[in-house]
């Protein structure tokens, strides 16, 4: 007999992210850590904003209907560089979205 294994639907995209990029703190950060940048960059894509105030969140979700740029916001606990945050912006113009430590900004 075949075990049948469950697999969790995929959330669509919310919005286009145009030309994706990254800083080099964040190229520096992920390389260290040996994470993986399109984790991030799936999360906001499919309207996980994370560590975002409620007021933020609500933004966002307007922002979908075009005119505005999405921000999310993800934390990362390391023993080495403690608490860091990254965040990822996609432009107004949906033209570039770009994935950056917040003293990049």
């Amino acid at each position: 007999m075949s075990e049948l294994l469950w697999v969790a639907p995929t959330p669509k995209p919310k919005f286009i992210l145009g030309k994706t990029v990254m800083t080099p703190g964040i190229a520096n950060l992920i390389n260290e850590l040996g994470l993986n940048p399109d984790y991030f960059i799936w999360r906001h894509h499919s309207g996980d904003w994370s560590e975002m105030c409620d007021e933020d969140a609500q933004s966002n979700t307007e922002a979908l209907k075009g005119g505005a740029r999405i921000f999310s916001a993800y934390e990362l606990n390391h023993a080495v560089f403690g608490f860091e945050k990254l965040w990822v912006i996609t432009e107004a113009d949906r033209s570039v979205t770009t994935i950056l430590l917040p003293s990049e900004y």
